[in-house]
């Protein structure tokens, strides 16, 4: 079943409309408790005339766990939820990533609506059928492909969001602009994604998920091109994980520079990170510095992006606190990178922008070049 993706003007009109195409006896909507406060009254008063029920999680990456997945499972299950249910999440990647996990394999698969509410959701988590929950340690990993039904996209939810939520969800989107080519690479690397001007973001955003679809439906379950999104991730998810280990409290989380540009957060963003942790999106950031790095050395790149880029970054996202004392609990999370055989880490690589390539390996030392880089050498 392919997802149909809506760019949205009108939430409440394309929302109903999405409910009505879809087969339902009962509407559930599952949140997390910060979606809940600031997104669900945008949209509460048409799941009232569906009489749905809400399901609340915590919120943040450190509760994508299997017991979160059986508390939402228990909640379908206490309120009546059959084969021809509907569950539609409304919120960020955890949500969506969980949410969709949770409707693939309830009753063995009930339909199910994703509504991002964060620019990191609406152009990676919620569109290309991916869903999962955290496990042992690893980012996603236990999960499965199911697509949403739709997937409704609308930037009016990002103005809950604080300047790095904001950026967080950027990052995927320079990704896409690398995997993709120069004219949108160029455009993305010079917004001011600190101030930014969200109609212009939303037409961005729609661009962007074209990238994403047009991959997706090329190789929907990952055996060639669409190893191309994974490019910044191999990297990227170490330094994810690397934080998430980390005692609560360590300073391992990017500053924001410059400071005095960025914009006022809200009393109440749409999602929070804990202290030590990284935010998906910047440990893609500095994913996508010693990826290219490690393009540049072996496929090509061509320098002057790599510094472009990586000036980008340094402007917009600060810095990563880690040692080369870190390095060996790296590489080892890199190695259990899904996208491995053996003990081989593997890797996608640029030789320029859109010119991929896919199944690229490196040596430890290449890789401990490439953490040096994103440390001392941009």
């Amino acid at each position: 079943m392919q997802q149909r993706v809506i760019i949205s003007q009108d939430i409440e009109h394309d929302l109903a409309q999405a409910i009505t195409e879809t087969e339902h006896d009962r509407v559930f909507v599952l949140t997390d408790d910060i979606t809940q406060e600031c997104c669900l009254p945008k949209v509460a008063s048409l799941f009232a005339k569906h009489n749905a029920t809400t399901i609340t999680i915590r919120h943040d990456d450190t509760n994508k766990t299997l017991a979160t997945l059986a508390d939402v499972w228990t909640a379908l299950q206490r309120g009546g939820a059959t084969r021809h249910s509907l569950l539609v999440n409304l919120g960020g990647g955890m949500v969506t990533d969980l949410g969709g996990f949770a409707a693939a394999t309830f009753k063995r698969g009930i339909n199910f609506i994703n509504i991002p509410t964060t620019l990191l959701a609406m152009v990676d988590a919620a569109v290309g059928g991916k869903t999962g929950i955290n496990f042992g340690g690893l980012k996603n990993e236990v999960g499965a492909f199911a697509n949403a039904r739709y997937v409704i996209v609308n930037t009016c939810f990002l103005d809950t969001l604080d300047t790095a939520n904001l950026c967080s969800g950027y990052a995927e989107m320079l990704k896409h602009s690398l995997i993709s080519n120069a004219q949108m690479w160029a455009e993305h690397v010079n917004f001011d994604i600190l101030q930014p001007d969200l109609a212009e973001l939303q037409r961005m955003v729609a661009a962007s998920i074209a990238v994403k679809e047009h991959i997706v439906a090329d190789d929907p379950h990952e055996h060639g091109i669409r190893k191309a999104l994974n490019f910044g991730h191999t990297i990227g998810h170490a330094l994810e994980e690397f934080s998430m280990q980390q005692p609560e409290g360590t300073v391992v989380s990017a500053r924001l520079l410059p400071l005095a540009r960025a914009r006022t957060a809200p009393t109440k963003p749409t999602s929070q990170t804990p202290p030590g942790t990284l935010l998906h999106g910047y440990a893609v950031a500095f994913g996508l510095i010693g990826e290219l790095y490690i393009s540049a050395r072996k496929a090509g790149f061509p320098t002057a992006r790599l510094h472009q880029t990586a000036r980008f970054i340094r402007e917009n996202y600060g810095a990563v606190a880690f040692t080369c004392d870190d390095y060996p609990t790296l590489l080892n999370l890199m190695r259990h990178d899904k996208k491995n055989t053996s003990d081989t880490i593997n890797f996608t690589l640029l030789h320029d922008i859109g010119d991929i390539r896919i199944n690229q390996t490196a040596t430890d030392e290449e890789i401990r070049e490439a953490l040096d880089f994103i440390r001392e050498g941009y």
